[in-house]
C-alpha cells in the first residue's frame, strides 16, 4: 500500500516539473514571437500618443504646510527669471490708498513687497522689425510683457529696447513690427505703378481689351491685398485697423489715432474685428464683455490675445501671499462701529433690518447707479453700438426687463 502511494506521488511530481519545463518554454517562445509593450520608450523620447492627452496647466505642491496645501499656479516655463532692464523701469511709490491730503480712499490697501513700474510702450510709433529678447513677469499687471531689441544698428537710445505687451504665443526669437506710421515702401512696391488709363491711350486698346485688362487687374489686386494682409497679419504686430480683416482677434485697441492703446490688456482678454464701414471711417470691435463699439479706422490694434489666459484661476493659498501684493484683511461692514459703516453697531450681527449699502450709503445688491451707453444720456457715448449684456440676458434668460 506504502509503495502504491509513493509510486503515485512520484509519478505526479514527474508530471508536474515537465508541465512546468513544457509552459515555460511555450513562454519564451511567446516572448521571442509577440514583441513586449515598450513603457520605457517614453524616456527615450517615443510617447504614447494616449498617454499624452492631458497635459498639467498649473504647477502644485506637495502639502508640506499649511500655506502651499491650495496653492496653485500657472505653468509658465518660458518666464524669464532674471531682474528687467534698469533703464525700462521706474520707482514706485506707494500711498497705501491715500491721496494728497492724507485720506484714505481706496480701502484695504497697503504694505506690500518693493515694486518698480515697467515702462511699456503702448503706442509703438517706432516702424521697423523689434526682435524678441525674452518674455518678463510684470508685478504690475496679469499679462506678461516682452523686451524687444531693434534690428536697425542705427537705432539709439530708448527707441533701441522697448518693453511691449506679449500676446499669447510669444516667445524669444519671434519678430514683431509696428505699421502705425504706415507700411514700408518694400511691401507696397506691387501696389505702385503708371497710370493706366494713360498706358491704355497709348497702347491704343479697344473697350473691350480694356475691361478685360481692367479685370485682371482687379484679380491681381485682391491677390495682392491677401499677401499683405498675410504679412503683417502676426501675432505682435501693431497694425491699423483698416488694414486688419474682419473676424481676426486683436488686443491693445487704441482710441485715438495718435493716442495708445487703453483697451483690452488684462490677461487672457481679446477683441474682435467685425465689420467695417463703407465710407472707411469707423470699424466695429467687438469687446470680451460683449459690448460692440465703432472706433476710427485709423486708430491701431495689435494682433493676438494678451498672455496669461489662465491667471484668473490662480490661488494664492494663504492670507500672507495676499499681504505681500499690497492687500489688507476686507473689513465687513456689521463687524464695524456705527461711526463707521450703516451696518455698524448693534448687539449681535445685526445690520438693524436695513437693505445692504455700502460705507457711502448707495445700495450694493442691484441697485442701478449709472445707465452708461444707448440707455444713458443723450450724446453722452456714439460709439456704442450695442451694449454689454446685464442681468438676465447676461444670463442667458433673455432680454432684460425695462
Amino acid at each position: 500500500m506504502f509503495s502504491l502511494r509513493a509510486g503515485s506521488s512520484f509519478l505526479r511530481s514527474v508530471c508536474s516539473v515537465t508541465a512546468q519545463s513544457t509552459s515555460r518554454t511555450t513562454c519564451n517562445a511567446l516572448r521571442t514571437i509577440v514583441p513586449s509593450r515598450g513603457y520605457a520608450a517614453r524616456s527615450s523620447g517615443e510617447a504614447i500618443a494616449s498617454y499624452d492627452t492631458v497635459v498639467p496647466q498649473f504647477k502644485t505642491y506637495k502639502p508640506i504646510t499649511p500655506g502651499i496645501r491650495h496653492l496653485k499656479r500657472p505653468i509658465n516655463d518660458h518666464i524669464y527669471r532674471g531682474k528687467p532692464v534698469r533703464l525700462l523701469t521706474a520707482a514706485l511709490r506707494k500711498k497705501g490708498g491715500r491721496n494728497s491730503t492724507g485720506r484714505i480712499t481706496v480701502r484695504f490697501r497697503g504694505g506690500g513687497h518693493k515694486q518698480r513700474i515697467r515702462l511699456v510702450d503702448f503706442k509703438r510709433m517706432d516702424p521697423g522689425p523689434y526682435d524678441v529678447v525674452r518674455v518678463e513677469y510684470d508685478p504690475g499687471r496679469s499679462g506678461h510683457i516682452a523686451l524687444t531689441k531693434a534690428r536697425d544698428p542705427k537705432v539709439e537710445g530708448g527707441a533701441k529696447w522697448k518693453y511691449i505687451l506679449a500676446p499669447e504665443g510669444l516667445r524669444a526669437g519671434d519678430v514683431v513690427e509696428s505699421y502705425r506710421s504706415g507700411l514700408p515702401d518694400e511691401l507696397l512696391k506691387g501696389f505702385r505703378g503708371e497710370d493706366e488709363l494713360e498706358q491704355n491711350e497709348a497702347e491704343g486698346l479697344s473697350a473691350e481689351e480694356i475691361a478685360q485688362r481692367a479685370k485682371d487687374k482687379s484679380t491681381s489686386d485682391s491677390l495682392l491685398v491677401g499677401i499683405l494682409r498675410g504679412t503683417i497679419i502676426k501675432p505682435g504686430n501693431c497694425v491699423p485697423l483698416k488694414l486688419i480683416p474682419t473676424g481676426t482677434v486683436v488686443h491693445n485697441v487704441a482710441l485715438s489715432p495718435l493716442g495708445k492703446a487703453i483697451l483690452v490688456r488684462s490677461a487672457g482678454t481679446f477683441a474682435q474685428v467685425v465689420h467695417h464701414e463703407p465710407n472707411g471711417r469707423y470699424s466695429h470691435v467687438r469687446l470680451q464683455s460683449g459690448e460692440l463699439r465703432k472706433v476710427l479706422s485709423n486708430c491701431v490694434a495689435s494682433i493676438g490675445k494678451v498672455s496669461n489666459p489662465l491667471w484668473n484661476e490662480r490661488q494664492l493659498g494663504k492670507a500672507g501671499r495676499s499681504r505681500w501684493l499690497g492687500r489688507r484683511p476686507r473689513v465687513r461692514g456689521v463687524a464695524m462701529n456705527a461711526c463707521d459703516h450703516p451696518h455698524g453697531g448693534g448687539r449681535g450681527k445685526s445690520k438693524s433690518n436695513k437693505h445692504p449699502v455700502s460705507i457711502w450709503g448707495w445700495g450694493t445688491k442691484g441697485t442701478r447707479t449709472r445707465k452708461p451707453g444707448p440707455r444713458g444720456p443723450k450724446g453722452s457715448n456714439k460709439m456704442v453700438l450695442k451694449e454689454r449684456p446685464r442681468g438676465r440676458e447676461r444670463k442667458g434668460e433673455g432680454a432684460t426687463v425695462q
